[in-house]
């Protein structure tokens, strides 16, 4: 089943979570205004694969089961499909600023890829467990929030020695028919109006700190659970031309004392794969994040055309202007660019689906995370200061004012003032706006901090390789008789490196 956004945000009515929301206790998530952009930014996902222009990019068959489901609850199987998922991205983001769905298909192909090894490893059955909980959730097209980020407590300290232990999500108490979970999620997206919580850890644990190696589905309305979240957007702001239909929400989910049956327990202690789940998830997530600003980029890109023209300059005769908008494509698609390598240059997993390429999902997202400032200032070099200089938006329908504004405050003849002014408010609720220092602060640290993505470029990058091209020159090394080949994963052809030996899948 395809749901469309109306069917969406019917199907919130099913679940009864408890949530607040500025101090007060939310009735229904469906109907709450202040919740209305983000709801209305997760249906575009669901609207869009109704669409027949973008059924390519927005729908996928399942290989194990074999049915059509959104492309954002797809796993990946190939190149294209990382392909067609960047560009679904990018798609949607371009047209609600953060459609926040993505993060389902990123925590699910960790999961896939993760319960697979961890059943190789060890004899488990969570493959088999996530595989029914894979298809149930396609089948309902369901949208999941990712529980990812403990509130972490001391930062020095790791999770077993805390003061406090539910600053990290950690397993309470197993029992025969699951396990008891308790902690704190402190940065979830969307998460009031999500129909489940996939939970899972933030990094790497030991031995001593097995409990907290953990990963589970848990319905939003779980008995034990509670949201403490902040509204989506600016519903409601009459300045807020972008921000009050399009929105996000995040939360801090407190799970206290919550039951998970064991066919929702896809990781319960085991503390290496639960580190090899997070790093493969960060990987997914900053390739979607790549799709998701670029996206971004294409609505300032735009918005800067059009209030350029509307000030009456010519880029091909205003040179500065025609350098800051080139400057602002080159950022966007520069970063795009290392998502589209990384999809032709993926890594086949032992599972049977593939990996971006780590390299390049994270210089791509280090690239946005650094640049999202600059692609701020450009808009703003484009636009002039009018963006924040421009009186309250009530004042167009001041009779005493409102004539004298529109005389003075136009540009070009033939285009009216009300249109120059409404593209201007447009670039100030993106860029100038608290919603506008949202999409900075998100773009900086989420999907981890630039630190998280400096120490897997590093850790990926083959730097043994240059340096022996380097000693090679210099004779120090065997000379290259033409047969020297890149050992850089994912770097041998377009369709992804063969899983090793020892990992390959029977």
């Amino acid at each position: 089943m395809l749901m469309d956004s109306a069917e969406y945000r019917e199907s919130l009515r099913r679940y009864q979570p408890r949530v607040f929301l500025n101090g007060q206790r939310v009735a229904s998530v469906a109907d709450e205004p202040l919740l209305a952009p983000g709801v209305a930014a997760v249906g575009v996902t669901y609207d869009f694969a109704h669409k027949l222009q973008y059924a390519e990019l927005m729908t996928a068959t399942q290989k194990t089961s074999g049915k059509l489901v959104n492309r954002m609850l797809h796993i990946s199987e190939d190149s294209n499909d990382l392909l067609n998922k960047l560009e679904a991205v990018r798609l949607v983001c371009a047209e609600s600023g953060c459609a926040q769905r993505y993060l389902s298909h990123d925590a699910l192909n960790a999961l896939f890829q993760s319960t697979w090894q961890t059943d190789e490893l060890h004899g488990t059955d969570y493959h088999q467990r996530f595989l029914n909980y894979l298809h149930d959730v396609q089948d309902q097209d369901l949208t999941l929030g990712v529980a990812m980020t403990d509130a972490k407590g001391d930062r020095s300290l790791r999770p077993g020695q805390q003061a406090n232990a539910d600053v990290y999500v950690h397993i309470k108490e197993r029992r025969a028919d699951g396990i008891v979970i308790s902690g704190t999620k402190a940065i979830v997206t969307g998460a009031p109006y999500m129909h489940e919580f996939l939970v899972m850890p933030c990094r790497t644990h030991r031995t001593e700190d097995a409990d907290y190696a953990v990963a589970c589905a848990v319905p939003i309305d779980a008995t034990g659970v509670t949201i403490v979240a902040r509204p989506a957007g600016r519903p409601g702001e009459s300045a807020a031309k972008f921000s009050a239909k399009y929105g996000q929400s995040t939360g801090v989910v407190i799970f206290e004392d919550v039951f998970v049956p064991h066919d929702r327990v896809f990781l319960a202690g085991e503390c290496e794969e639960g580190g090899f789940l997070t790093t493969s998830y960060a990987t997914h997530h900053r390739h979607s994040c790549i799709g998701a600003r670029a996206g971004f980029g294409d609505l300032l890109i735009g918005a800067g055309a059009m209030v350029t023209e509307a000030n009456g300059l010519d880029p091909d005769r205003h040179g500065h202007i025609r350098d800051a908008m080139v400057d602002l494509i080159t950022i966007t698609e520069g970063f795009y660019a290392c998502g589209v390598a990384a999809s032709v240059y993926c890594q086949e997993d032992p599972a049977g689906v593939v990996m971006p390429d780590a390299v390049f999902s994270n210089i791509g997202k280090l690239l946005l995370a650094n640049k999202i400032y600059d692609m701020h200032r450009l808009a703003h070099y484009v636009s002039g200061g009018m963006i924040v200089a421009l009186p309250g938006p009530d004042e167009d329908h001041n009779p005493e004012t409102a004539a004298s504004l529109a005389a003075v405050l136009g540009g070009r003849q033939d285009i009216p003032a009300d249109k120059r002014l409404e593209v201007a408010r447009f670039i100030e609720d993106l860029t100038a706006s608290h919603q506008g220092g949202w999409y900075s602060v998100i773009s900086l640290h989420g999907g981890g901090s630039p630190e998280a993505m400096k120490r897997e470029i590093w850790r990926n990058y083959p730097t043994y390789e240059k340096r022996e091209l380097v000693e090679r020159l210099l004779d120090r090394g065997v000379f290259d008789e033409g047969k020297r080949t890149s050992r850089q994963p994912g770097r041998c052809c377009a369709r992804g490196c063969q899983a090793p030996e020892s990992m390959a899948k029977p």
